[in-house]
């Protein structure tokens, strides 16, 4: 593994004409992944920035940052990773389909992070191939965050169907009514200004019937529903099914297990799943 150094956060507002350009002019190329680690030393958590993450995703203002907010750390570093010329494939088109974030202790805002991420386990699916990218916040040499966010690439698909299961019936705890600009909203907090989240005549340029709400947002969202019932550590793994469409009603629904919680979203009037997760202590 080749570690790279970056003095400086990579720029999100240069790195999105990279992607849009690259997903016109590149085509999926190799079998894989680049053996290239990308290191951000001395991070430091915005106290404004994490209170305006909180307020969008639904966290209460603490000095602990929630298990999901490293991910706005790491997301520029990810950026930069999957736009680089040997990266195999473009992003632009790629599908986030599960996130796995494990938090080994609370984080404080006023803890200095080094901010690791690389790519890994290029493997099949059903529709394409996958691969995760992994990324690491520490504190001092101890790593306290983890979250492998796993993407796929569509096309060529050399995977087994994998089995349908459904976690529970989607009888709700809540429904959540999404607005309208909940994806401008989290584009401001997270950088992720990928047009399907903005608006829905750039979302219906990709093929989607409305603009669609960022998964991570679900995700958080979801967590924020468990605050002061989760332990120091724990794990929550999530899968992301049928997007979200803008604005929208989601039933939210969530029970108890041997290890810690398990949750699902669904469309709030028809059988469609829209996440599945679980939380287990570490």
């Amino acid at each position: 593994m080749t570690v790279r150094i970056l003095e400086h956060t990579p720029s999100l507002s240069t790195l999105y004409p990279k992607a849009l350009l690259g997903g016109v002019l590149r085509k999926a190329s190799g079998d894989r992944l680049p053996g290239t680690e990308l290191v951000r030393n001395d991070v430091v958590v915005d106290p404004a920035h994490l209170a305006a993450y909180n307020q969008v995703c639904g966290f209460r203002l603490t000095d602990e940052l929630p298990a999901t907010y490293p991910h706005m750390l790491a997301f520029p570093l990810q950026m930069a990773l999957m736009t680089e010329p040997g990266f195999p494939f473009p992003l632009l088109g790629m599908v986030h389909v599960a996130n796995r974030i494990t938090q080994h202790r609370p984080v404080h805002v006023d803890e200095r992070l080094t901010v690791r991420v690389h790519a890994e386990n290029l493997r099949p699916h059903e529709k394409g191939r996958q691969f995760d990218v992994v990324s690491e916040a520490e504190v001092a040499g101890e790593t306290v965050w983890t979250d492998v966010s796993t993407y796929l690439r569509r096309g060529g698909a050399s995977g087994k169907s994998a089995p349908r299961e459904q976690l529970a019936p989607p009888a709700p705890d809540a429904i959540w009514r999404v607005p309208g600009d909940i994806g401008r909203r989290y584009a401001e907090v997270s950088g992720d200004r990928n047009p399907i989240h903005l608006h829905a005549l750039t979302a219906k340029l990709f093929g989607f019937p409305a603009a669609i709400a960022h998964g991570m947002w679900t995700k958080a969202h979801a967590l924020a529903s468990f605050e002061g019932r989760l332990p120091d550590a724990f794990t929550v793994d999530v899968r992301f099914k049928q997007p979200v469409l803008l604005p929208g009603k989601a039933a939210f629904t969530s029970w108890k297990t041997d290890d810690g919680w398990a949750f699902e979203l669904w469309h709030a009037s028809k059988p469609k799943p829209h996440l599945e997760g679980t939380i287990s202590a570490v």
